[in-house]
């Protein structure tokens, strides 16, 4: 298994240096297990809506203390998700994201690491599909976003390489509107934080055998 998990659900600061930022690959068994935590994942999320974010923001956006949201941003910080922004006042530090663009894989070499990244994979997953189940089934949807909530499934005949190829591009259209994190001024009125998750799924059991591979129940 292998997913790029941008934290805060794609979003990226704007300028050269966020371009030209290299993907980081998730190794270390003992930080995923760290990054696992409900309260961490959380607070990489809120990142995805925030350049920076100090212990009392998250504290006002999570429910949680201010005293509970600095230890977990400070325990983020230990094993390199974050860092200090700079230009805080006493105690309020303002952190950011150390990197945007991460991938965690089960394919490494350390089996620790492996099944590691295996649960945090299936940590994020369920709440990404947690929260659109929330969103989709509710009865009352945010007014003015009917016809924009919503969900959409295709089938389509693609090699590996040509799915690797379409979520990029999907990406790619994704990112012409990355400005606006870390610039509310481009935002237009009415925006609001979107979450698009994009899934790309073999179906094995659908899938017609390939030539030369039908097997002795093959018609003659």
């Amino acid at each position: 298994m292998s997913s790029e998990q941008i934290p805060g659900q794609g979003a990226a600061g704007a300028g050269a240096e966020t371009e030209a930022e290299e993907l980081s690959v998730l190794t270390d068994a003992t930080g995923m297990r760290a990054m696992a935590h409900p309260v961490r994942m959380a607070l990489l999320e809120l990142f995805g809506f925030r350049e920076t974010l100090t212990a009392t923001q998250a504290s006002e956006a999570l429910g949680e203390s201010p005293a509970n949201c600095a230890f977990h941003l400070r325990t983020l910080a230990k094993y390199g998700f974050v860092k200090e922004a700079g230009g805080g006042r006493g105690r309020e530090r303002p952190w950011m994201l150390a990197s945007r663009h991460v991938r965690i894989t089960t394919e490494l070499p350390d089996p620790q690491a492996a099944l590691a990244a295996g649960e945090l994979g299936r940590l994020m997953f369920e709440r990404w599909v947690e929260r659109a189940r929330s969103v989709q089934g509710s009865a009352a949807p945010l007014p003015g976003w009917e016809d924009a909530t919503g969900w959409t499934r295709s089938h389509v005949f693609l090699t590996a390489a040509e799915t690797e190829e379409l979520m990029e591009q999907m990406r790619l259209m994704l990112d012409k509107y990355k400005d606006r994190l870390a610039n509310p001024a481009r935002r237009p009125d009415g925006a609001r934080p979107v979450e698009w998750a994009l899934f790309a799924s073999p179906v094995a059991d659908w899938a017609e055998p390939p030539a030369g591979e039908a097997g002795e129940d093959a018609p003659k």
